[in-house]
């Protein structure tokens, strides 16, 4: 088993290989972490009820190319 120094030696050299932008997808990642498990499922509900009324932005022709990505 790996020490928790080598850990966070390989997961420092992960993130100093990203993009500014996947560099901020982690810290946010990782400051959700740190959210007690309710305002997490807050989210995540607030995130589910709103899908309905984004349906009509998200599903059109104009935009079908990108669902391929």
């Amino acid at each position: 088993m790996q020490t928790e120094d080598r850990l966070k030696q390989k997961l420092w050299e992960k993130i100093s290989q990203m993009p500014p932008e996947h560099i901020l997808l982690v810290t946010d990642f990782i400051a959700s972490l740190d959210q007690p498990n309710s305002d997490r499922m807050f989210t995540l509900a607030a995130a589910k009820l709103s899908e309905p009324a984004l349906q009509k932005v998200w599903d059109n022709p104009d935009d079908a190319e990108y669902d391929q990505l």
